[in-house]
């Protein structure tokens, strides 16, 4: 039963056309200068006009000092859960960029319905088997990294393709194991050691 829930918040964000928070956006190049093209601004400081341009932001991480053995066993176990799932957040955010794109060239609602029904079943077929091989453990780090890459959370995305009614019904399910599907992600708090191993997931570390 609650390998069935992950499969369902998994396959209801993917489906869910409600991008209201959605964090990246379609990038569209209008010309054919080259990536590395450099346009500095001109900025008014204290009357003087100097050029300026926008650089990208630094992480500046710190060692993690002295620990014991049992705390790196549990961030080591960390690490290895976040790797395991973190590949299906990103194919959540990718998923819902493609619905997104598919919905906005149809106006007719019986179109969209039978796109999004058809589209369900693909995503079921495909990750079903997955899904049930998470851990629950796994499955919680789920729901937080699909409202990290979404900005919204399971239950809001199952409340928005499904109705208030079933969102309410698994969340209650969810809540029996442990689980809650309104869960916020928090990088500066209790998840920053998830933030840090996504972090060195994404340049290279592993």
């Amino acid at each position: 039963m609650k390998r069935d829930i992950y499969i369902l918040i998994v396959l209801l964000a993917v489906c869910s056309f409600s991008l209201n928070g959605q964090k990246d956006t379609l990038k569209v190049k209008t010309d054919t200068l080259p990536e590395s093209f450099i346009v500095l601004q001109k900025v008014n400081r204290g009357g003087e006009v100097l050029p300026e341009m926008e650089i990208k932001e630094i992480t500046i991480m710190g060692n993690r000092g002295n620990v014991s053995r049992a705390q790196m066993r549990r961030y080591d176990r960390l690490t290895y859960n976040v790797r395991r799932v973190y590949p299906y957040a990103m194919i959540v955010r990718m998923k819902l960029e493609e619905v997104n794109l598919q919905l906005a060239s149809m106006t007719n609602e019986e179109e969209r319905k039978k796109f999004l029904r058809e589209f369900e079943k693909e995503v079921f077929r495909e990750y079903e088997d997955d899904m049930r091989n998470l851990t629950l453990t796994q499955g919680k780090i789920l729901i937080k990294l699909i409202d990290r890459e979404t900005r919204n959370t399971s239950y809001d995305l199952i409340k928005t393709y499904r109705g208030g009614i079933t969102a309410a019904f698994w969340q209650g399910i969810a809540r029996i194991f442990g689980t809650n599907l309104k869960e916020r992600y928090d990088p500066y708090g209790e998840d920053a050691p998830i933030e840090r191993i996504i972090y060195e997931i994404e340049n290279g570390f592993y």
